[in-house]
């Protein structure tokens, strides 16, 4: 396989979304009777699928890195990821007697959508999963989803920790993205702050949404506040989450925080300098911070939104851009891609999105104080 600039790996789905326009929610609890439904939707899911062809549409060189089952759905999944181009499914494989994963999204009339989901492959999904000897050729390695993950949590991560710290091996710069844990099943009992202090030593960059982080190090903050983030989101209160990150061993730490826009902050020069294989400055990227406020849409869906927005800041971070640049960037991709109700159509090129950009985009009015 040629050299490529990145691999995302972790979590990858087949989401079925059946136009259910005209039903109603009593007809979820009616058994007995036909409903007539529109046409369903097919779409890949998942930080492989979202934030890879994100990446591809952006211009990246990468491959998704996988597992499906040898059945109907895995080879669905295929072939939605190869109707973008043939390559990008090299590195998923099939796995023999495993259901692949899949979710059903049920969206009845006048309520919010009831996901059926189906765990498959990444319930096994572990660290003999990666190729570590493809790193060695690769710029950027990006996992996402552990919470979704099972195999990576038990065992107090310690599977987790394994791919990051083989992955740093090889001298592949790391990035780790997160999904919200369920209070009820493993991702939300496990104990992540001792998964972080074991794992992020050898993660140089990780941006989880602000609800993420907070679940996983803040939890009582989030019970405390009841929901209402935005009165409490202060630089303040983001810069000590970052260095509670940072502290623990990342070079980049940031939140995605939604309407709100993106918070980073960076370690030292010497951390900094540690991303050999990224053509960044270290005198433009040491000891900085920087929020930029997200762009103004008309929201379809939000589906994908913070994968296509970490898409962005890689993909930045590629072409040695400056961090402020970086964030901008990570907000306009994840704004483009909420102007479609699915997770990938929505993101443009680099080209066009900077166009967009320069032509004076304008800015939500939300601030930090």
């Amino acid at each position: 396989m040629e050299a490529v600039d990145i691999i995302v790996s972790g979590h990858l789905c087949l989401d079925m979304l059946p136009e259910m326009a005209s039903v109603p929610l009593a007809a979820l609890s009616a058994p007995g009777r036909l409903y007539e439904t529109g046409a369903l939707t097919l779409s890949t899911g998942g930080a492989v699928s979202n934030t890879g062809l994100a990446l591809h549409q952006l211009g990246v060189n990468v491959r998704l890195m996988s597992n499906v089952g040898d059945d109907f759905i895995g080879q669905a999944i295929i072939d939605v990821i190869e109707s973008y181009a043939p390559y990008l499914s090299e590195l998923i494989h099939k796995r023999s007697g495993e259901p692949s994963s899949y979710t059903i999204v049920l969206s009845p009339e006048k309520v919010d959508r009831i996901f059926l989901h189906c765990t498959g492959t990444n319930r096994t999904f572990g660290a003999n999963d990666v190729d570590y000897e493809l790193l060695k050729q690769v710029k950027i390695f990006h996992l996402g989803y552990p919470a979704l993950l099972p195999g990576l949590i038990t065992n107090e991560g310690k599977a987790l920790e394994t791919i990051y710290q083989q992955a740093r091996a090889t001298g592949v710069v790391t990035s780790l993205d997160m999904a919200l844990p369920d209070p009820k099943t493993l991702s939300g009992q496990v104990d992540w702050v001792g998964i972080f202090q074991r794992t992020l030593p050898y993660v140089d960059i990780f941006i989880p949404s602000i609800e993420e982080i907070l679940f996983c190090l803040r939890r009582a903050n989030t019970e405390t506040w009841r929901g209402k983030l935005r009165d409490h989101l202060t630089y303040d209160y983001l810069s000590g989450l970052a260095d509670e990150l940072i502290g623990m061993g990342c070079a980049i730490a940031g939140f995605k925080l939604g309407e709100m826009g993106i918070y980073l902050k960076t370690a030292d020069a010497s951390r900094i300098e540690q991303l050999e294989r990224l053509e960044l400055v270290p005198e433009q990227w040491a000891n900085v911070q920087f929020w930029h406020p997200a762009f103004q849409v008309d929201v379809v869906g939000t589906t994908g939104a913070g994968d296509a927005a970490y898409a962005g800041f890689l993909t930045s971070l590629l072409r040695g851009k400056p961090p402020e640049e970086a964030v901008r960037m990570a907000c306009a991709v994840g704004a483009c891609n909420v102007e479609a109700p699915d997770a990938t159509s929505g993101v443009r090129s680099w080209e066009a999105t900077l166009a967009r950009i320069d032509h004076g985009w304008a800015a939500r009015p939300e601030k930090l104080f």
